[in-house]
């Protein structure tokens, strides 16, 4: 029986190029070259089925030039604001994600910006390798304490939950908003906010992790800003579109906000500007789930799906 033809749009980790090659009769993107709207079209004719990344946007002119043929594209993300599911389903294709992958590293991304934010660690990156210490200074590159600290959480789903876990080991409390209040069991004792407005005021430092979309698009503005005490930090590990960068850069520049550790940003790579130029920002080229073992699980997710899909079963990450 022929292998299903398989479109690998980006390049993967070398183990999970290896099965695909051993399982699918695939079109590797070896250059990791970018694929535009008319590339999609053109690459996904004479398809059975895509493994598709964050990077490229299904939109619905797109998905409606796609050949009959193709029955099911997998998502080697988490989040599925690039897909048009409702296109897909319009033209019953199935669209499938990695959910349960990448919760612990990117728990630990979120503590690595908090930490990286609240002790100034690019500052003082660069004051080493451009050469400019010359000796301990007591009064120079002071940070931020953790322990006694409340730690305000966005969202606090999976990767809400294992961010709290961590930052408890550094002594911090937890308060959070949500859509809806967590068990107790899942709580763990953190305090809950039925209010974003209500949360602020009460943060040192706010995590974001919330999904993206228009329902947050922008949750992080002028307004909502200020009601952080002076002196706050903010990270955001989740989605760029959380923030609104011009409000965010104001913040840091005027002292209201001690520092923000960012891993996501609002049309990455092409990211504001002005945050380049910020030493209280730490910042990093959304890394979140770039481990070794989370992106190779990643990837086995996508094709476990795929591999369902062609043995004429329900893909178990199915979200049309």
């Amino acid at each position: 029986m022929a292998r299903p033809r398989l479109l690998v749009t980006r390049k993967l980790p070398d183990a999970v190029e290896a099965r695909i090659r051993r399982d699918f009769d695939a079109v590797l993107n070896e250059d990791d070259r970018a694929h535009g709207p008319e590339d999609l079209v053109r690459l996904a004719q004479g398809m059975d089925g895509v493994l598709t990344c964050g990077t490229e946007r299904w939109t619905p002119a797109v998905i409606e030039a796609l050949p009959d043929r193709l029955r099911i594209v997998a998502s080697f993300s988490v989040g599925y604001e690039h897909l048009d599911l409702a296109a897909f389903a319009k033209r019953g294709i199935i669209v499938t994600n990695t959910p349960d992958v990448l919760t612990e590293a990117t728990a630990d991304v979120a503590m690595l910006c908090l930490l990286g934010a609240a002790r100034r660690a690019w500052e003082s990156q660069m004051l080493l390798r451009e050469r400019r210490w010359d000796r301990p200074k007591m009064a120079e590159l002071l940070g931020l304490d953790l322990r006694g600290r409340v730690l305000g959480i966005v969202g606090m789903g999976r990767i809400g939950q294992a961010t709290a876990r961590r930052a408890r080991g550094f002594g911090m409390t937890i308060h959070y908003h949500n859509r809806r209040k967590l068990p107790d069991e899942k709580a763990q004792g953190a305090v809950y906010h039925e209010t974003l407005d209500s949360l602020l005021p009460s943060c040192h430092f706010l995590s974001l992790n919330s999904p993206g979309g228009a329902e947050t698009h922008h949750l992080m503005n002028a307004r909502t800003l200020a009601l952080l005490p002076p002196g706050a930090v903010l990270v955001n590990t989740a989605r760029g579109t959380l923030v609104d960068d011009a409000a965010l850069i104001a913040a840091l520049r005027s002292g209201h906000l001690f520092a923000a550790g960012l891993d996501v940003f609002a049309g990455e790579p092409a990211i504001h500007a002005a945050y380049y130029d910020l030493p209280n920002c730490f910042l990093l080229p959304h890394i979140g789930s770039a481990t070794v073992e989370t992106r190779d699980g990643m990837g086995f997710r996508a094709l476990d799906n795929l591999d369902a899909h062609f043995a004429g079963l329900r893909a178990p990450d199915a979200l049309t």
